[in-house]
């Protein structure tokens, strides 16, 4: 199955010159959707996966249903101040300012072997932060997978040294 032709383009969103790739198109496709979780999950089967982590908002809707798949638990990072108990944070540059992102301080255990999901792989900057966030718990990142990754932005740089999955690249 072609999923690239379930990815909605929007010109000029969030900002002129910008071209959106839009994922919920795929989500709200079952077949397309279906397709998309099961190719990431072929991928992780059997490599003792303990844990799926993924970034709100589309992150959590893809790995969610990974974990489900490989019948592991799932991690939600989050932005801070939205997590309900005691958070390890992680502060990262974004292209105009800063952001901040949070997890449980007690959602990795020393040695689980993790894998994260997104949506999109952009700059890289949000999931250069998330490894952070998972190596500060001594949590050992076993890949990261995206539903696109957008090749011209370069988010492979930020994230050398970790086995990365793109399912589109543009």
């Amino acid at each position: 199955m072609n999923l690239e032709k379930y990815i909605r383009n929007i010109p000029g969103f969030p900002k002129p010159g910008i071209l959106f790739r839009d994922v919920t198109t795929l989500i709200q496709n079952p077949k397309a959707f279906k397709t998309s979780i099961d190719m990431l999950v072929q991928k992780y089967k059997g490599k003792k996966i303990d844990k799926v982590v993924a970034v709100e908002a589309r992150g959590f809707i893809f790995g969610a249903a990974i974990a489900y798949k490989l019948g592991v638990g799932f991690i939600p990072v989050r932005k801070k101040g939205k997590l309900p108990y005691k958070t390890n944070s992680v502060t990262y540059n974004l292209e105009y300012g800063t952001d901040t992102l949070e997890i449980h301080c007690d959602a990795i255990e020393k040695g689980d072997k993790v894998l994260i999901v997104d949506d999109l792989l952009a700059t890289g900057g949000t999931v250069k932060a998330v490894t952070e966030l998972i190596e500060g718990l001594e949590g050992k990142v076993m890949g990261i997978a995206f539903v696109i990754e957008l090749v011209d932005l370069k988010g492979k740089d930020k994230l050398k040294g970790y086995p990365i999955f793109s399912l589109i690249k543009y």
